[in-house]
């Protein structure tokens, strides 16, 4: 699994002209799915958005997590995350989960974070999405599980 999560004073998703999904202070999360991810790798991420100290303290430190802050989440499907550019001019897209794992593990994912009593908006699966945020810092991070969890092993 990979995601970009960016500390935001606001976001919001839009399809079809319609706000779907919209937060405050928080973080937007966009999430790829990879065809070799499992349940691990998506508690590995779930773990790490939630402690990762990404928001500022009283002294301007980055030293407090999501839960210390009662941060917002807007979690967005971003398949293109897999997308390999490294031949020709056409990302190939081959690590990506199928469509039905890939919204299998990003349906398990929002509902992690919920389960922590997080506020948690989302985008709409394999629709074309407008995103917007204002992002705060900027402060933006690129995690992905398996680089991550092989090094823990």
């Amino acid at each position: 699994m990979k995601i970009v999560i960016q500390r935001v004073k606001k976001a919001q998703v839009i399809v079809n002209e319609k706000i779907v999904g919209s937060i405050g202070p928080g973080a937007l999360i966009f999430l790829g799915i990879g065809k070799k991810d499992s349940y691990q790798d998506a508690d590995y991420l779930i773990q790490k958005v939630m402690y990762l100290r990404m928001f500022e303290d009283s002294h301007g430190k980055m030293n407090l997590s999501a839960l210390d802050v009662k941060a917002e989440f807007l979690v967005v499907s971003q398949f293109t995350l897999y997308g390999n550019c490294e031949k020709g001019r056409r990302p190939s897209f081959d690590e990506a989960a199928t469509p039905e794992k890939g919204q299998e593990f990003y349906n398990y994912f929002v509902s992690q974070l919920k389960k922590q009593n997080f506020k948690v908006q989302t985008g709409e699966f394999r629709a074309m999405m407008e995103v917007s945020l204002v992002n705060d810092g900027p402060v933006t991070f690129v995690l992905e599980s398996r680089e991550f969890i092989s090094k823990a092993l």
